[in-house]
């Protein structure tokens, strides 16, 4: 894939080959045929246009970084460690201004006489902008979402602590500049709150009264070397930051009476986000027939288990259960280079050598609400540390939480999801794209896709003994990503009521009513994210098929797994294009019909 240096070179090539072509056709006949104008200045055009198109993405990521500090801090460049994003209306509405005006100059791109992979990256920087669109002219969550607001605050600090980058004084000083900010953030919110949604303030609310550990026994940690009045200021700072979440909180909780029910964004703006932001040749009422049918099919794989039981976590089945939580962190990762050995013994994969460690950590408690089973925290796009962590919940052997039971019976498919060769490894290949517009693009649906596609790729390919809990597992947890496209679909066409979302979480997900409401929430806040496992690897599946097809005698699994995550983290339709030549898929998911 050629970048912007590389053009000049590749057009004077081209039309060195035109020329050569053209000399042949004079010594053959007496009439020289000439190479088409058109074609060439067609050619011509593309290439430019091409060039163009990536200098506007590098100065939009570059601006889109300036303006989010927070994400920028998250992915790696602490540039703005000291900011917090701006929320005043004028700001936001420049934002989207920008953004659209961007949007439209690509839209109006001619693009069918371009390279493939220039058209690729016109479709890829197309569909980053359609998100940030999306989010302002369908779900305006800076007005109906009190999230927005305690998620940048708890995220400021957060970003500071997950990874050692700099000294603890420089990250003590920029952790003092953003808590000094976050009274006047959360009282800017306040006033853009103009049409709050009920259960994002409940959300909300449970967030901000959880955040006391995070603002002050854990970035107390980075009170190392301040001078006196320095640590005056920091420690201010942390109080006055706490008590002003916890008034968020308060003003919050008496706005809930006249603040709105949840309500759905409606099946066209669903389709729309399918279709331009996650570039699925599908709509609404295929993704969940497409859940439906692998509900049925993993729920009835966990009845056909000798012993059903198994496809329900049980601690007590397990012949170790760690004391404490150190001990309960320590045995999840330890099973890490178990899996590594099987992957390399049985050529399933080929892991880079530039892979960074893999932790396994505590949940904050402030992320709880709305990630009840943890969550990964890959290597981010900027970031020099090659190392990654996943979340999971406060240890407790008695708890029902389905995750924490399944991690101390047997921690192996939740660990191939979230570590190798699931979301660390993917993501952590896909920073290392060189294409700066691929890079920069996270697609979520073959993220997760390839995460579940890997957990039930490890147990058919004999990493776990037959009829054994972690293949019970595999189904179960198939089972509830299945149930999460019906939640996900129906929730957001305006089908069903969260508390449906719920008992469905319940009755057909298989899952305990603590996760079901959890998920249930996630579901509700981050629209399309739960259609993205299954239907992630309904993609993936099909193509490995027609892949396997092509190749006949020549068919390799691993090498389908290097060819499939080479690509980073691309939406599965461009993939396909890429590897089978066909660009049915996309062409689908992007005509304007």
């Amino acid at each position: 894939m050629p970048d912007v240096k590389t053009i000049p070179v590749l057009l004077t090539f081209t039309m060195s080959i035109l020329a050569i072509v053209d000399l042949s056709a004079q010594t053959r006949t007496s009439s020289p045929a000439r190479p088409d104008k058109t074609l060439i200045t067609n050619k011509n055009e593309g290439v430019m246009e091409a060039a163009a198109l990536r200098n506007w993405a590098k100065e939009y990521y570059d601006w889109r970084n300036q303006e989010n500090p927070t994400g920028s801090s998250e992915a790696g460049l602490h540039t703005w460690d000291d900011r917090l994003t701006d929320y005043s209306p004028a700001k936001i509405d420049e934002r989207a201004k920008r953004t659209r005006a961007l949007l439209d100059k690509v839209r109006a791109l001619k693009i069918d006489n371009w390279s493939k992979d220039d058209q690729i990256d016109a479709l890829l920087f197309r569909s980053q902008l359609e998100s940030v669109d999306f989010n302002t002219r369908v779900l305006k969550f800076e007005r109906t979402n009190p999230q927005t607001y305690t998620g940048e605050c708890v995220s400021a600090i957060f970003s500071l602590l997950k990874k050692d980058y700099d000294t603890p004084r420089k990250r003590a000083l920029a952790a003092t500049a953003r808590l000094k900010a976050m009274p006047a953030l959360l009282k800017q919110g306040l006033t853009n709150l103009q049409n709050p949604v009920k259960l994002y303030a409940q959300l909300a609310i449970e967030s901000a009264r959880a955040v006391d550990p995070l603002f002050n026994q854990s970035v107390a940690a980075l009170d190392v070397d301040l001078a006196p009045n320095e640590h005056e200021e920091f420690a201010k700072a942390r109080a006055t930051a706490t008590a002003a979440m916890h008034s968020y909180a308060d003003e919050l909780e008496k706005r809930l009476p006249k603040m709105v029910d949840f309500a759905p964004m409606g099946e066209a703006n669903y389709n729309y986000y399918l279709k331009h932001v996650l570039l699925l040749p599908l709509d609404a009422k295929e993704v969940e027939t497409i859940g439906r049918a692998e509900l049925a099919r993993y729920r009835a794989l966990e009845a056909l288990l000798p012993d059903p039981k198994l496809a329900d976590p049980d601690p007590a089945r397990s012949k170790n259960i760690p004391p404490d939580q150190e001990s309960f962190l320590k045995a999840y990762e330890s099973r890490e280079a178990e899996m590594i050995a099987f992957l390399k013994d049985r050529h399933l994969v080929t892991i880079p050598d530039y892979l960074g460690p893999f932790q396994i950590k505590q949940l904050p408690e402030a992320f709880k609400p709305t990630s009840p089973g943890g969550f990964m925290n890959p290597p981010g796009v900027y970031d020099k540390d090659p190392g990654g962590f996943f979340f999971i919940p406060t240890y407790n052997p008695q708890s029902k939480n389905f995750y924490i039971r399944a991690a101390i019976e047997d921690p192996r498919p939740i660990l191939g999801h979230e570590g190798i060769p699931g979301h660390f490894m993917q993501l952590s290949i896909a920073n290392h794209l060189p294409n700066e517009i691929r890079r920069q693009h996270g697609d979520g649906v073959f993220v997760e896709g390839w995460a579940l596609y890997g957990e039930e790729m490890l147990s058919r390919t004999g990493l776990y003994p037959d009829n054994s809990p972690a293949q019970g597992q595999v189904l179960h947890l198939s089972r509830y990503r299945a149930a999460r496209i019906g939640v996900d679909v129906n929730l957001h066409t305006g089908r069903w009521t969260f508390e449906q979302a719920v008992n469905y979480f319940m009755e057909a997900g298989g899952l305990d009513e603590e996760a079901a409401r959890g998920e249930a929430a996630g579901a509700a806040s981050s629209p399309h994210q739960k259609i993205s496992y299954i239907i992630g690897k309904w993609q993936i599946m099909n193509l490995l098929g027609r892949y396997k097809d092509r190749q006949g005698e020549n068919f390799n699994l691993g090498q389908f797994h290097d060819d499939l995550i080479k690509n980073g983290s691309l939406p599965v339709s461009i993939i396909e294009w890429i590897l089978l030549d066909d660009p049915t898929a996309i062409k689908k998911a992007t005509s304007e019909k």
